[in-house]
């Protein structure tokens, strides 16, 4: 099997090299980050995601995979390195490379036999062969003559699913421009290969493409059913109705069709943004997705606008916000819709009692502005005590299950906003609560 070195031991960094381990590969995950390391070789791991402490723990035992700050020596022993490290978005909407860059040069520096290299992390459309210059920079700089290939790989994970999602892909892309490059990476997903995953192969700009392409088209999605909803709130149609009839049309399916407070997370904003910005740079306008952009950011406020709407005024008033993880099964607060929505009430005069499962740590810092107005309470009954109105603004399982009648108890007032549309209004109605959704 392939013997692999994964650069940056964050989120896709730290998946990746856990499941490629698990495929059966020798991997060592490097970063220069001591602490995390020191973590991650405790089986600590940095990042909230269902099922990776296992695999990790596995694969460490198995010594198939090891983690190390010494980047020199893995290079040395590994024929594949991937590229995992972070492109956080600039000022102008663009993926920052500065990082992706460092990684690229010290590849160049350090290599003495040929090496695949392999950009894992999310790059604009021409970073493959940013990567190619730069690799060989360093080796003019060295007088080396090292054969090399540089690959496109791009990850289409789901937080809260990650491990699933590498382990049974609905396809691999591999953007590679020689065979040899091309055989290395199968053999690297060889037990993807043999279960006769579907591979697409292509070159490097496609395979750049695919992954702004993919999330771009999901994030469209999710905008025009929150566009679809709004109106359904004016013209008397439910869209619970609408969206699941839709689904059930083989062109268009079920999936992201489910309305909400708008999207959030490290990928679509990102990578929305920086879609945009590539066409605009290439005088192409990516109209569709300019907009779906711009009807985000004002989903999120319009949700939180409800809730001032229901009440007139918000001065005074103690509100319970469960949720604040931008999805499900992570701890991940990035431009999450409850960030949005918090700022805005407390902008008003309310006080805030929230409550997430795994994001609590995280929000100390992300409701940083508006701390003196937050109470972090130590579960969902905790957040509930005492407020004038519910929110729920992520769909955690925990809280799709809460007891209407005790919370009705525990409440000031009787105001339940379901911004995911996870209840039946007659559910909540039944137990004396005002229900509010999209």
């Amino acid at each position: 099997m392939a013997k692999i070195a994964v650069i940056g031991t964050g989120y896709v960094g730290s998946v990746s090299g856990a499941c490629l381990a698990d495929f059966g590969n020798h991997v060592i995950c490097v970063d220069t980050n001591t602490e995390k390391i020191e973590s991650l070789k405790k089986g600590i791991i940095p990042i909230y995601e269902p099922g990776l402490d296992v695999i990790v723990e596995k694969n460490s035992k198995s010594t198939r995979l090891s983690f190390t700050t010494d980047i020199a020596s893995a290079i040395k022993e590994c024929n594949v390195v991937f590229i995992a490290v972070g492109t956080p978005p600039a000022d102008d909407g663009s993926a920052d490379l500065v990082y992706v860059e460092a990684a690229a040069r010290q590849i160049g520096q350090l290599i003495s036999q040929y090496t695949v290299i392999v950009d894992k992390s999310t790059v604009p459309i021409g970073t493959g062969r940013k990567v190619t210059l730069w690799i060989k920079e360093e080796l003019e700089k060295r007088n080396a003559n090292v054969d090399f290939d540089v690959v496109s790989n791009p990850e289409f994970l789901r937080e809260g699913s990650a491990v699933y999602d590498f382990t049974h892909p609905d396809r691999v892309v591999i953007g590679a421009e020689s065979k040899r490059a091309l055989d290395i990476m199968k053999d690297v997903y060889r037990s993807l290969y043999l279960n006769e995953t579907p591979f697409i192969e292509t070159n490097l700009e496609s395979a750049e493409m695919i992954k702004y392409a993919s999330n771009a088209f999901l994030a469209v999605k999710i905008t025009f059913i929150n566009e679809i909803a709004n109106l359904c709130e004016k013209t008397g149609a439910d869209i619970r109705a609408v969206s699941k009839a839709m689904g059930k049309d083989g062109r268009i399916g079920a999936k992201f069709l489910h309305p909400g407070p708008g999207y959030g997370g490290s990928c679509f904003p990102k990578d929305t943004r920086a879609l945009a910005k590539i066409g605009r740079d290439k005088g192409e306008i990516q109209d569709i997705v300019e907009t779906a952009i711009e009807k985000n950011e004002k989903q999120k406020l319009r949700a939180a606008k409800k809730i001032e709407a229901a009440f007139g005024s918000l001065a005074g008033k103690t509100i319970c916000v469960l949720g604040l993880a931008f999805k499900p099964n992570t701890d991940d607060m990035r431009e999450s819709p409850a960030i949005t929505i918090c700022e805005y009430l407390c902008s008003c005069g309310a006080k805030l009692r929230v409550f997430d499962p795994a994001a609590m740590k995280e929000a100390q810092w992300r409701l940083e502005v508006i701390k003196n107005s937050v109470y972090y309470a130590n579960d969902e009954y905790d957040a509930i005590k005492g407020a004038d109105a519910l929110v729920i603004v992520t769909e955690w399982n925990q809280f799709r299950n809460i007891d209407l009648l005790k919370a009705k108890e525990l409440m000031t007032s009787t105001y339940f906003f379901d911004l995911r549309n996870i209840y039946k209004p007659d559910e909540v109605t039944s137990s004396g609560l005002k229900y509010f959704c999209i």
